[in-house]
């Protein structure tokens, strides 16, 4: 199951992605909400909110390094619940998918634009949700990764 996740993460964040490039990239960005939501197109190279542009050699090792953690997490640890799965699923398939960005294209294609926050995509929105679920099952739960 934490692999249809993950792997649904990845198809549905380079689907959007294409999509974005293809049409939306011409046009900069469209209002779907006029002054609280729009469709932007940016080329992020940096990390979260645009903070440290332009170093990709920072971050790809950094990302590679994420996920072989959370491979093995998912395949070598028993994990406290399929709700902990879940969350690491969805950070590994968020790492993925900006990984594959990063790789082949130098940047990282944000699109989801709130005019109050930070222009993200569907890789950055399954990387905050699983962060946000693995830590109220680590510190309100009480759940932990445990050697199974």
């Amino acid at each position: 199951m934490t692999w249809i996740i993950a792997l649904s993460v990845v198809i549905a964040d380079r689907i959007t992605k294409l999509i974005c490039k293809e049409n939306l990239q011409p046009l900069g960005s469209v209002p779907i909400i006029k002054g609280v939501f729009h469709l932007t197109y940016v080329e992020n190279t940096g990390a979260a909110f645009g903070m440290l542009q332009g170093r990709n050699w920072l971050f790809i090792p950094a990302i590679i390094l994420v996920l072989v953690v959370l491979v093995y997490l998912l395949t070598k640890l028993k994990t406290g619940s399929r709700l902990m799965k879940v969350s690491l699923a969805l950070i590994m398939g968020g790492a993925v998918g900006n990984l594959i960005d990063r790789v082949w294209l130098g940047y990282v294609i944000d699109f989801f634009d709130f005019r109050i926050w930070p222009v993200f995509n569907v890789a950055d929105s399954s990387i905050v949700v699983g962060a946000i679920l693995l830590g109220y099952l680590v510190i309100i739960k009480g759940e932990s990764i445990s050697y199974g």
